[in-house]
């Protein structure tokens, strides 16, 4: 089984994983961003993202961000 990710933001159908990562320098932090769509029954991701979801995305990318610098700060 995958380790989750340590943080994720959600916005709409806008969504940002950010996983911890152990490294022999130390903890490296990375992001993945998608977007949810309902296929039928099924929710789906996508990367592809339309200009409605672009500021959303920016936003969501931008709390990541400065989640990620408190998170290296409290090392």
């Amino acid at each position: 089984m995958a380790n989750p990710p340590v943080h994720v933001l959600r916005y709409g159908t806008v969504k940002v994983c950010i996983w911890q990562n152990e490294t022999s320098n130390g903890l490296h932090y990375s992001v993945t961003i998608a977007r949810l769509f309902k296929n039928g029954d099924r929710w789906n991701e996508s990367s592809r993202f339309g200009r409605d979801d672009l500021l959303v995305a920016a936003k969501l990318l931008d709390q990541a961000h400065s989640w990620i610098c408190e998170m290296i700060q409290a090392e």
